[in-house]
């Protein structure tokens, strides 16, 4: 089984690093193969809304996600993590995501969607905000939306997802009671 992970966190061992690290490792210690991309490293420019992908059913921005396009085609299972900025996925998490119009080109202007494969195809969104978690803050709404949108593009219709708030400070996510074995316990189920 093929895991592919996205860290949209700029912060290097931050809360959705950390958050995203036991996911992977209940993944792996299923037997799953995991890919993980720190997306704030890698060279990922935002969509141009050429209208490329409209015509070629594929990209034609040529960078980094050539190969990512490539690994979410043969992916089993993806891993989405983000932390929560202004209401919504990060600049890095959602520039990948916008890039993804590729995917939505071939999907309902070709009528190619990605194969599910055997396994069929699963996701996990993990979500870390500075903020509380409730009706007063919609940025876990906001960004779930998001993510759904993304998750339905590339023809994974079941995710589930983990989002904790007032998670600040770098390290704060290794004081939550539940956040860690959490992550490792849905790494561990989506692998199945």
């Amino acid at each position: 089984m093929k895991v592919l992970a996205f860290n949209g966190s700029p912060r290097k061992g931050g809360n959705t690093q950390t958050l995203l690290a036991e996911a992977v490792r209940g993944a792996k210690e299923m037997g799953a193969e995991v890919t993980v991309h720190d997306l704030n490293w890698m060279n990922i420019r935002p969509c141009q809304h050429c209208g490329g992908c409209d015509n070629e059913a594929r990209c034609i921005v040529l960078d980094d996600m050539q190969v990512v396009h490539q690994e979410i085609r043969e992916a089993d299972r993806i891993i989405l993590a983000s932390p929560i900025f202004f209401f919504g996925l990060s600049a890095q998490t959602k520039a990948m995501v916008d890039r993804c119009q590729a995917f939505w080109a071939a999907k309902y202007l070709h009528g190619k969607p990605i194969p599910e494969g055997l396994q069929g195809r699963k996701g996990l969104l993990l979500l870390v905000g500075g903020m509380t978690k409730d009706e007063k803050n919609p940025g876990f709404e906001c960004s779930g939306v998001t993510a759904k949108a993304f998750f339905r593009t590339v023809n994974v219709p079941k995710h589930e997802t983990l989002g904790y708030g007032s998670i600040d400070e770098k390290g704060a996510i290794l004081k939550h009671p539940t956040a860690l074995q959490e992550a490792y316990e849905a790494g561990k189920a989506l692998a199945k």
